[in-house]
């Protein structure tokens, strides 16, 4: 068994808050950056060891870890929720910096770029959301609206609601998203049909429907992409 040793008899170039102040923060591993954010470790285990515990927990995948909440954190020994809801910050301000980075009314000529802008919003959830995002003519970003939201199995989608946002941000292309918890990427029959009646009610009203993204932690389907938009 590893004997344990406190962060503090470590050497200066091993213990985390000196190794980012010496050599920059892209020198820590993730359990290193998570182990400053707890701070502080517990009999015979220092914080880093409950980091990585925590890791462990979440598969060593920071999507996954990002969508645990309060309780989930709590159940690793170490970590109460005072801790829990610094890390959960932490995340939220990664996922944050992201969309900040993002140009503004970008061009959204490709399903990649609809993915970054709005894996932010979608990849973490436990529960499914319905996301709309206007275009202009040019398909310059005007807006990203978010019509509705639901259980782990599914979310009601209101066809009047999506055009009349559209209509009110005038305009001329959309683009649908929504999230699968469960991780899968394949559209249900249920997806298909939907997106044939939005089709369908755009062409009355001169509004292109460019795609339809289905977003889990394991990536993106787009029904552009996959030639289903016919």
């Amino acid at each position: 068994m590893k004997r344990y040793e406190s962060i503090k008899f470590w050497s200066e170039d091993d213990k985390p808050r000196e190794k980012l102040a010496r050599h920059g923060k892209h020198t820590l591993s993730d359990k290193e950056l998570i182990g400053i954010l707890i701070g502080s470790g517990i009999k015979e285990k220092s914080a880093i060891d409950v980091a990585a515990d925590l890791l462990k927990k979440a598969n060593y995948n920071l999507n996954q870890l990002a969508r645990f909440n309060i309780n989930e954190y709590c159940t690793i020994q170490g970590i109460g929720p005072a801790k829990a809801i610094t890390i959960i910050a932490a995340l939220e301000l990664a996922a944050r910096k992201e969309l900040s980075a993002q140009v503004k009314n970008p061009i959204m000529d490709s399903s990649k770029k609809v993915f970054d802008l709005m894996k932010g919003d979608l990849q973490d959830l436990s529960y499914e959301q319905f996301w709309l995002i206007t275009l202009s003519r040019s398909n310059a970003l005007i807006s990203r609206h978010k019509i509705s939201e639901g259980g782990i199995a599914g979310t009601v989608v209101d066809p009047k609601r999506i055009y009349k946002t559209a209509l009110e941000d005038h305009a001329s292309g959309i683009i649908l998203l929504h999230n699968h918890p469960s991780g899968a990427l394949k559209p249900s029959k249920a997806d298909r049909m939907l997106i044939q009646k939005l089709i369908n009610a755009g062409t009355f009203l001169d509004i292109i429907v460019l795609d339809h993204l289905i977003i889990s932690n394991q990536g993106y389907h787009s029904f552009a992409d996959n030639g289903k938009l016919s």
